[in-house]
């Protein structure tokens, strides 16, 4: 495949991390199994593979919303962490549309914040370049690739919404569970007390990822992806 800079886009304005070359699947590994006798001791299971910190970065947009019925949703705040929590990037976001929902109650946001706020396409190269050929976490990242309108390969996501033992462990079957109940009934821990914001949603979802790292790259690792497929209007945010 093909790396992309972030000046490079399709003809939807969508920036691209990676270009496939081909539409083809990669396969999965074969499996390592392999019949033996009852008196044969079974073999110790090789460690999963561990990615060094700097192949990570935490991911989260605040949303406000656009349109006559106020149903179409922008990004107002990006934050990005390292795997340690530390700020990456931080800012506000100026619209792109005229807002018609600041979601004052939940983002603390009014019209003034935003009027001079950097500039979308500013914001949206500089995370494509900070993402790029990094694994992203976070909670719902098909919203943030889709406000962002940015592209990025599956395999280097991990999205805490998705993660199959976590809704398990929660019985919410299919449905995605909100980020404050994750944390609460995983972490044991409360979160969203004032105004929202992405940098502290950024932070949990990485606690919440590093919490099941083993198991979920062992997982990958041995050919399965533990997580339920994002909705399929998003699938072209996911190469």
């Amino acid at each position: 495949m093909f790396i992309y800079h972030a000046k490079d886009k399709n003809k939807r304005g969508h920036i691209t991390t990676t270009l496939r070359t081909n539409n083809r699947s990669t396969p999965l590994r074969k499996s390592s199994f392999s019949p033996r006798s009852p008196h044969q001791q079974p073999q110790a299971q090789p460690p999963p593979k561990i990615h060094l910190p700097e192949n990570f970065m935490a991911v989260s947009a605040q949303i406000v919303y656009t349109g006559d019925t106020a149903n179409i949703p922008i990004v107002a705040r990006v934050s990005l962490t390292d795997y340690r929590g530390n700020v990456v990037l931080d800012t506000l976001v100026r619209p792109t549309h005229e807002v018609t929902n600041y979601r004052t109650a939940e983002t603390g946001l009014v019209a003034a914040h935003l009027v001079n706020a950097p500039l979308f396409r500013e914001v949206q190269h500089r995370v494509a370049s900070l993402i790029r050929d990094k694994i992203i976490v976070g909670h719902n990242l098909w919203l943030f690739l889709s406000v962002m309108g940015i592209s990025h390969p599956t395999i280097n996501t991990r999205d805490v919404a998705a993660f199959v033992p976590f809704r398990r462990g929660l019985g919410c079957g299919s449905t995605t569970p909100p980020l404050h109940v994750l944390v609460h009934r995983l972490m044991g821990r409360s979160m969203g007390l004032g105004y929202e914001h992405p940098l502290e949603n950024a932070r949990a979802a990485l606690d919440l990822y590093r919490s099941a790292e083993r198991a979920w790259e062992s997982a990958i690792d041995f050919g399965s992806w533990p997580c339920a497929l994002p909705p399929v209007g998003y699938a072209e945010y996911f190469l």
